[in-house]
């Protein structure tokens, strides 16, 4: 199965520490809508951290709001997640989820695999 969007950009930090993921659509995508980041955590919840439109409306979850900060490049096809201030408890496997049409496809939601970020207290 083709991958259609590919996050990048996870690692380990310290708390306090900051990191920026990316996360690109393929380029037979097109007309996307809604851009997504959620989170699964050890326990494996999986939460939403933040959306954003194609117009650039924004909206977080409580957990990471005035710390994390989504934007996108349509020009890209990409979207971004700013992490500051990271906290132990941000530690969690952060997915893509954009919503898009493939080629001739029909329009659906594609998820990327997943980048895993750590933090350190």
């Amino acid at each position: 199965q083709v991958q259609l969007v590919e996050e990048s950009g996870g690692g380990l930090v310290r708390a306090g520490g900051s990191l920026r993921l990316s996360c690109a659509a393929s380029k037979t995508m097109h007309s996307l809508n809604d851009m997504a980041w959620y989170r699964q955590t050890p326990e494996n919840q999986r939460e939403l951290v933040a959306t954003v439109t194609r117009n650039g409306n924004a909206n977080y979850g409580d957990s990471v709001k005035g710390r994390f900060t989504i934007s996108r490049d349509n020009a890209k096809n990409t979207v971004y997640l700013q992490m500051n201030n990271l906290k132990p408890e941000d530690t969690a496997v952060y997915y893509c989820k954009i919503n898009g049409i493939s080629g001739f496809g029909p329009r659906r939601d594609s998820w990327g695999q997943g980048t895993q970020v750590t933090v350190s207290s």
